[in-house]
């Protein structure tokens, strides 16, 4: 019986630095591996979907989305500059940035820029948590939140994004987005380039290298001039080669750094440093065969890069410091990688670890390990701490402080992945070692009692709660932090100050002993009361809100939203009571007696004459008298029976 290969497995051979087993002729282009041998990145307003609208031109803010994708870890720092009209901030801005398991900072002149965000923020930015119900339909959730929505941006690999802050009245009333959606007049990216193939020509008699950039054409983006940046190695040989390809009416303004090689290219040149005109270049193929036939012609027989970007006006090109080899090594069919290498690539991909400040979560979906094969257990580096599993999920909770996990100091927790594997009666190990990024935040929980276990998000009126406030803590962050305010926000009501300066700031409120903290986390614990006057509405959902930060400067903050539940009223799930049921049950009764009583009014009086004449009790007469009176009363007209009647 054949068995279908798992999806992952030509990816994690690339990652392994295995090319696919089937073995290429002449030179088919192929992804290359894990170290790719350039850095790409280029500038572009082109999003892979948008929209703009005046929906929120008549509302007290403007409301801008980005949507971040990434097709490939490790995720780079994303820089986010936000940049005013005319350098006018009197108008509110609202960012929403969705970016999963990634690092952002955010820098804008306008004070009151408002952030929400699931991306882990640097620690100068100030921003709230993107609740639950965003993540399944974004535009829906802003739209009811914010009444509007100026403008929507989804990208891919981005590092830095430029978004222009400004409405635009005549944009159409609803943001429905498009796919290749042009932003130029509100934003543009710098966006790394992660598709970069290569090959060797089966041919292949020396080291000599190409790399090759072909621009696709866009007769919408009116570009006749690019800025291309060039960086190369210090100790870079002079075997290698830069074609590049793009319209015949476009000049390439190079600026080399440190390059000594060679290069082609169509259109016009010139090199910026160097006191001269702009040169011609040479008519090159718009094709990949073209293209690849042209730097054989060259005597290049090794495609070391092959990238084919939108064309841009600013584009980065980085060659890195590396040996290009001669040749692609060949991997017979029937081999396969090692359990243990296989092991490694597969989750380190995945990176199916999420650390908290005191916490760690694993979960990996069994069809992720199909490439493994036989996987029966997965422990951490303390053997009894086992992942729990079902028929879809290997999943493992632990704290920071358990299960042999090192907190470094440069904020890493790190511990190794143990996978029993079983094949027949021989079970073996595969060790996987990992680091989880701990996110220096500020962390909120609300616990029911004074244990500070199993955390809850539900309030109770008039019953004692308890909160703690805690975060991870850098080198270059003192151990000194306050917790500078903490508020309680419901609809309607005025904020509840519960904290300030580390010190309780009600009655309803006191501080607890903190537990012992070391030097990488710090921890604030308080219990308070939340009491409603006797006839006040009882909202539905509070806001906790806390600060952390030196004397001066406020650095972290956090919201938690969490439901209330009011313990004086029953809940409505808990049916009628007994004197409901009576009630309803005696007025049942009462109804149905009067609306019969009220039927047999109607028939009795609303029913045919002749079933009303009353029976006649005189004898009978003789059979002829009977038969002759019975044709007389035939014969009578109505008049005359009325009037016997």
């Amino acid at each position: 019986m054949c068995r279908r290969s798992s999806p992952l497995l030509p990816l994690l051979l690339a990652l392994l630095g295995r090319p696919d087993p089937t073995p290429a002729e002449h030179c088919d282009l192929q992804p290359v591996t894990a170290e790719p041998p350039i850095t790409l990145s280029y500038t572009t307003s082109t999003v892979l979907r948008g929209c703009v609208s005046s929906s929120s031109v008549h509302t007290g803010h403007e409301v801008h989305v980005l949507s971040i994708q990434w097709s490939k870890t490790p995720v780079p720092m994303l820089n986010v500059s936000i940049i005013p009209r005319a350098d006018d901030c009197t108008r509110q801005a609202v960012l929403i940035l969705q970016c999963p398991q990634c690092s952002a900072s955010i820098t804008s002149p306008c004070q009151d820029l408002l952030i929400r965000t699931d991306a882990s923020l640097s620690p100068k930015v100030q921003g709230t948590e993107l609740p639950e119900a965003a993540k399944g339909d974004l535009l829906g959730w802003v739209q009811n939140t914010y009444w509007g929505i100026t403008s929507y941006s989804e990208l891919k690999d981005p590092q830095r994004i430029h978004l222009h802050l400004g409405e635009n009245g005549s944009s159409p009333r609803n943001c429905i987005p498009q796919k290749d959606f042009d932003a130029t007049p509100h934003l543009e990216a710098e966006v790394l380039f992660r598709e970069v193939k290569g090959c060797t020509s089966s041919n292949a008699h020396n080291a000599r290298a190409a790399h090759i950039v072909q621009l696709l054409h866009k007769p919408s983006l009116p570009i006749t001039e690019v800025n291309l940046t060039l960086s190369c190695p210090e100790q870079q040989p002079n075997n290698q080669i830069l074609l590049l390809q793009g319209p015949a009416n476009l000049a390439w303004l190079l600026m080399l750094n440190n390059c000594s090689l060679n290069f082609l290219t169509s259109g016009t040149y010139k090199i910026l440093h160097i006191p001269m005109g702009p040169q011609k270049g040479e008519l090159l193929p718009d094709t990949e065969e073209g293209l690849i036939a042209k730097a054989f012609e060259k005597n290049y027989s090794i495609i070391a890069s092959y990238s084919v970007i939108p064309i841009s006006p600013h584009i980065t090109l980085k060659i890195h410091e590396r040996e290009v080899p001669r040749k692609l090594p060949a991997v017979p069919t029937s081999s396969a990688p090692s359990p243990d290498l296989l092991s490694t690539a597969l989750l380190l991909m995945l990176r199916p670890w999420k650390c908290t400040d005191d916490t760690m979560e694993i979960v990996i979906a069994r069809s992720h390990l199909e490439p493994i094969k036989d996987v029966v257990n997965i422990t951490l580096r303390d053997i009894s701490c086992q992942a729990e599993k079902n028929a879809t999920h290997f999943m493992l909770h632990t704290l920071l402080s358990g299960c042999g996990t090192l907190v470094e100091s440069h904020g890493h927790a790190k511990n190794e992945l143990i996978l029993s594997l079983s094949k027949g009666s021989v079970l073996r190990s595969v060790r996987v070692a990992f680091q989880c990024p701990i996110p220096q935040e500020l962390f909120l929980r609300l616990f029911p009692t004074a244990d500070f276990k199993a955390p809850q998000t539900e309030l109770e009126v008039n019953k004692e709660v308890f909160v703690q406030a805690s975060m991870h803590l850098e080198e270059d962050y003192p151990a000194d932090l306050q917790l500078k305010e903490c508020y309680l926000m419901t609809t309607g009501m005025e904020p509840m100050l519960l904290v300030r300066g580390n010190k309780a700031q009600s009655s309803s409120v006191a501080m607890l002993e903190e537990p012992p903290s070391n030097w990488t986390r710090k921890v604030w614990r308080f219990r308070f009361t939340y009491t409603i006057p006797e006839g006040k509405h009882v909202p539905f959902s509070a806001t906790l809100k806390c600060k952390a930060g030196l004397q001066n400067t406020t650095i972290f903050e956090k919201v938690l939203e969490v439901k209330v539940k009011d313990i004086r009223r029953p809940p409505n799930n808990q049916g009628l009571g007994l004197s409901a049921v009576l009630g309803i049950t005696f007025g049942a009764f009462l109804i149905g007696a009067l609306l019969t009583a009220g039927l047999w009014y109607i028939y009795s009086h609303t029913r045919p004459i002749s079933k009303l004449q009353p029976v006649s009790t005189t004898a009978p007469a003789s059979e002829s008298s009977s038969t002759n009176h019975s044709i007389g009363s035939t014969q009578s007209t109505p008049c005359s029976t009325s009037s016997m009647a």
